[in-house]
């Protein structure tokens, strides 16, 4: 599966100047966040494929204007033919408002969405807005990656992190891929960046394991041949 994913920035390659050979291929998109809603949408209709997000510090605006034709994927599994993606958005809290939480609140919202991670057999992508502590993030409150983050991926050892929020501009130590002690790959997604998952890099759709999730499944595929 061919992945593009976006955060933070919005590239005028892909937005002002877009030309469809460059996303010719492309069957997901996944957005990091803190992006404007207009990019996602025309994104999701000239690439014409599924399009996933979580929320960035700066994305209290979908609350009144989300982006139409996109899937919020915040605190929850979603199963993309068999490729089972994580999110959970949201910056660490520096100041009152939303999309932001403390160390100990994300820490809750990943306790709430286990139960569906074990239904499913774990996960294969993270996909969060900050990054993991000590994994390409930054002293500062604002730019602290989430420690939890860290416990999550050891437990559950996803294929793929994809973070956003440390811009390229704000570190010269800035690294677009790196991997974690687990085995994870991690990816900084500000701009654009695309990767191809393998298919033996994932469970087939109705085969994670999981017994009565997979019977859900092959349930939902016989239903779709009639």
């Amino acid at each position: 599966m061919k992945i593009l994913v976006v955060a933070d920035e919005e590239s005028k390659s892909l937005w002002d100047f877009y030309d469809k050979r460059k996303t010719e291929g492309v069957d997901l998109i996944i957005s990091c966040g803190d992006l404007h809603s207009d990019y996602l949408q025309f994104l999701v209709t000239m690439v014409n494929c599924p399009l996933l997000y979580v929320r960035g510090n700066h994305d209290r605006g979908y609350d009144k204007k989300p982006p139409e034709g996109c899937i919020c994927i915040d605190d929850t599994v979603y199963d993309c033919d068999g490729l089972r993606i994580l999110g959970l958005g949201g910056s660490m809290r520096y100041r009152p408002g939303p999309c932001m939480c403390t160390e100990e609140e994300m820490q809750k919202r990943i306790r709430k969405v286990e139960k569906t991670i074990r239904k499913m057999n774990g996960f294969d992508i993270l996909v969060t807005h900050a990054p993991a502590k000590d994994h390409g993030d930054l002293e500062d409150l604002p730019h602290r990656g989430f420690a939890c983050f860290n416990s999550l991926m050891e437990k559950y050892r996803p294929r793929y992190m994809l973070h956003g929020h440390v811009h390229q501009n704000y570190t010269h130590g800035f690294r677009r891929t790196m991997e974690h002690e687990c085995g994870t790959v991690i990816i900084n997604a500000c701009g654009s960046y695309i990767f191809e998952v393998a298919e033996d890099e994932h469970p087939p759709y109705g085969g994670t394991g999981s017994f009565f999730y997979d019977l859900g499944c092959r349930i939902r595929m016989k239903r779709r041949k009639y």
